[in-house]
């Protein structure tokens, strides 16, 4: 995410400086989602840092929270409004809840060193990177999707949907069902961590009783 994150803020950044008008408000976006991007980095190094798992929820609770910023810099409100409710929301309170069930710091152990696993995700990322060459530049307007199926859906949503966000439009009635699948989904994710976690509880409640 942080890397498409970066290719946008870059193609958007050219795109400005090629243009021959540069209003303040194209230069404080900018800035602005250039801060979001380091204070996401910044978040992301942390949760792999600290040993305290408190802290560490706590800096991805706030890694979610800043995406959420960064989307809605990049007016993509639905998206923000989801990684804002899930991300740095529900997420974060289920891993707190587990937190409280466990050890707060991280229990260090003797790792052997073994460099197979480093060696596959190299070899995995320059696959993917090899991959992707072929693709289309990040956000170009000649890139099939925004030529066929991007180009429908912007002139169709007003008449067919009547509604102004077209992302709203494509979730919310066009991959209706797509959508209730999806949130059928968290939602039976959701109640089945409450569950394993009252029954966690109740277990370890039953041990501090000194009952079976």
């Amino acid at each position: 995410m942080l890397w498409r994150v970066l290719l946008f803020w870059t193609d958007q950044s050219q795109r400005v400086r090629q243009s021959k008008f540069l209003d303040g408000r194209s230069k404080i976006d900018s800035v602005i989602i250039l801060t979001l991007f380091v204070m996401l980095v910044i978040s992301a190094i942390g949760v792999v840092w600290v040993k305290h798992l408190f802290a560490a929820a706590m800096f991805s609770g706030i890694f979610s929270f800043l995406s959420a910023l960064l989307f809605v810099m990049l007016d993509a409100v639905d998206v923000a409004f989801t990684e804002a409710a899930v991300g740095a929301g529900v997420s974060t309170v289920l891993v707190l809840g587990t937190i409280v069930l466990t050890k707060r710091r991280e229990q260090e152990r003797k790792v052997k060193e073994n460099l197979r696993p480093l060696i596959l995700v190299v070899i995995t990322g320059i696959i993917l990177i090899y991959g992707s060459l072929d693709l289309p530049e990040f956000g170009s307007s000649n890139a099939p999707a925004q030529n066929h199926v991007g180009l429908t859906y912007l002139e169709s949503t007003p008449e067919q949907i009547g509604i102004p966000n077209v992302v709203t439009a494509v979730l919310a009635s066009y991959r209706g069902f797509d959508t209730l699948g999806e949130v059928a989904v968290v939602f039976t994710a959701g109640v089945g961590v409450l569950v394993l976690l009252g029954g966690f509880m109740s277990t370890r409640r039953r041990k501090d009783q000194g009952q079976p």
